[in-house]
């Protein structure tokens, strides 16, 4: 599991357990606002407004809407580890595993699917911070890839061991594609997406395991190699 650091404000200091419920309810007040009107159309002068606070008190805390972002991802991170949980605890079935952790991704975002599609015009920009390829998402990243890597080592799948290195990262990626269409789903509950994961899941689970074989190492040092290519 991954360790959770002590919340601070925007200042950096620590925060007090007063200050502490101060910043939950301007996050809260936040996330309501975005479900309500959409993340463009939400300033922190409204945010602080509605939770009752001054605008610079609201600043106190949070430096910018994007640092709002920010830790709502980290919320959503932890709330996504504790929902897959017990089908990590009770299945070894990779395929299993993996479909657990993708459904419990998805649970925990439905809340926020009605702001998805304005925020992601902002997320998807190759500078914006909120990206979650960005150097300000990499503790929400990292902690992501650490679940596929929880749900890899403690299932009985058997692959190609120069292969297990990168294949948490590349299970992440393959999840963030399912929330892309997740984010633009209109199907009634996104069942599409949900349709989308049960249907991709045991392709996957098939590739890993070919991947041991040995007519199939050549292709696996490829993909390596594309891999070791992008992250230059």
């Amino acid at each position: 599991m991954t360790e959770q650091t002590a919340p601070t404000t925007a200042a950096g200091e620590p925060a007090t357990a007063r200050g502490e419920q101060t910043r939950q309810l301007i996050l809260d007040t936040a996330m309501r606002l975005f479900r309500e009107r959409g993340y463009a159309r939400t300033t922190m002068r409204a945010i602080a407004q509605e939770a009752g606070v001054a605008v610079g008190n609201a600043y106190y805390y949070f430096g910018s809407k994007e640092h709002l972002i920010q830790e709502f991802y980290a919320h959503a991170q932890a709330e996504h580890r504790a929902t897959a949980g017990p089908v990590l605890a009770r299945e070894t079935d990779l395929a299993a595993r993996l479909a657990g952790v993708m459904h419990a991704g998805i649970d925990v975002l439905t809340p926020s699917h009605s702001f998805a599609a304005s925020f992601f015009k902002t997320a998807a920009e190759p500078t914006s911070p909120l990206s979650p390829f960005s150097a300000e998402s990499s503790g929400p990243r990292e902690a992501a890839i650490g679940l596929f890597a929880e749900a890899l080592d403690g299932s009985t799948a058997r692959f190609d061991p120069e292969l297990r290195p990168h294949l948490p990262e590349l299970l992440w990626l393959a999840y963030m594609g399912v929330v892309l269409h997740w984010v633009y789903d209109r199907s009634p509950g996104q069942a599409r997406t949900r349709e989308l994961i049960d249907g991709a899941v045991p392709l996957v689970d098939r590739l890993v395991g070919l991947s041991r074989l040995r007519v199939l190492r050549p292709v696996t040092r490829q993909v390596l190699d594309l891999i070791r290519t992008l992250r230059h």
